[in-house]
């Protein structure tokens, strides 16, 4: 293929792919599409200028702030954000209210996130107990540990295609690093509702399996791709997942050849990480067992505890020293 500067250079030729690793490597040489220019998902002003744009095609309430809408959605694309204000509009009708109010984001965020409520799909009595102290199991744990995205609400209302409940938490700001500590904190939070479970029925169930899968897949980023083992040392097994375009044109492994000692090490890594994290939530738990009973009773009550209520509840968490999560939880509260 010639390049694309014979003949008329007036020209400019543009094309878009969502597939660029599939790319012939002819296409990217000089002279033909040697520029690449990565359209990213938007930051904080990009979303709330996205969103702006959307919502002149509906008639919001006077107390709607979509720059609080923004900061709640890090990592929606443009689509996600239009469906957002859709979801909001159709909830607003529903409710036969002549405007969108911010409540109606709120919940269309839930939706877009979390898949929408099943009401329809009834527990019985001890499932619905074991589903209340697994999540409340969740949210006190993510209370105390460092960096974590704030506790917004906790529900035992199924949604989506099967959770049985969730708990949704919302960041602050846009984050683009996290350190080895607040990545172990993420591991213990994932790991807080089956250890809720270990520690009030003294059984595990099926309900842990997402956060097991979640939580292994975190650790072995952290030992193969960050290099946050004292073991195996400030080394990558895991090689990068660079789109071929920005590289050689070589479709990479998805792991490099290790030899079975190394391998081995790697699995007892993940594992001790997982692990560690596993013991402290239990501790965490087990220390803060009357507040898990009592958010526990109220949620099994009330099926849905968020906002002011749910965070002056969150902030009577002790840590491991016996000091109060509060000033933690204060740390990061400007908050799925």
């Amino acid at each position: 293929m010639d390049g694309f500067n014979a003949g008329d250079s007036t020209i400019i030729v543009l094309a878009a792919t969502n597939r660029p690793e599939t790319l012939d490597p002819a296409l990217l040489r000089p002279g033909r599409f040697d520029r690449q220019v990565l359209v990213d998902r938007p930051d904080l002003k990009g979303r709330e200028a996205i969103l702006e744009i959307h919502a002149q095609e509906v008639k919001l309430s006077d107390g709607v702030d979509l720059k609080a809408i923004a900061t709640r959605t890090p990592g929606f694309a443009g689509a996600d954000l239009a469906n957002l204000v859709n979801e909001a509009a159709l909830l607003a009708a529903r409710n036969n209210r002549d405007s969108v109010q911010q409540q109606d984001f709120a919940e269309a965020i839930e939706r877009v996130v979390a898949g929408l409520e099943k009401r329809s799909r009834v527990l019985n009595d001890k499932e619905k107990e074991i589903v209340a102290y697994h999540e409340v199991g969740h949210a006190l744990v993510g209370a105390a540990m460092p960096g974590t995205d704030q506790v917004e609400k906790i529900s035992i209302v199924p949604r989506g295609m099967a959770a049985l409940g969730y708990t949704l938490q919302l960041p602050t700001e846009d984050r683009f690093l996290r350190d080895e500590a607040e990545l172990k904190g993420q591991i213990a939070t994932m790991l807080g509702g089956r250890s809720a479970e270990e520690v009030v029925f003294g059984s595990i169930t099926t309900g842990a399996a997402n956060d097991l899968q979640r939580a292994t897949d975190v650790a072995e980023q952290m030992v193969t791709s960050y290099g946050m083992s004292k073991v195996l040392g400030p080394l990558a097994y895991e090689r990068s997942k660079q789109n071929s375009f920005l590289d050689n044109g070589m479709a990479p492994n998805a792991r490099r050849l290790v030899s079975d000692e190394t391998a081995k090490a790697i699995d007892e890594e993940v594992k001790s990480i997982v692990e560690s994290a596993h013991q402290r939530a239990l501790t965490l738990l087990k220390d803060n067992r009357e507040l898990l009973e009592e958010i526990s009773q109220l949620l099994l009550e009330e099926e849905v505890i968020e906002g002011d209520r749910l965070r002056e509840m969150l902030a009577k968490v002790k840590d491991s020293s016996g000091h109060s999560a509060a000033n933690t939880f204060q740390k990061h509260k400007v908050e799925v």
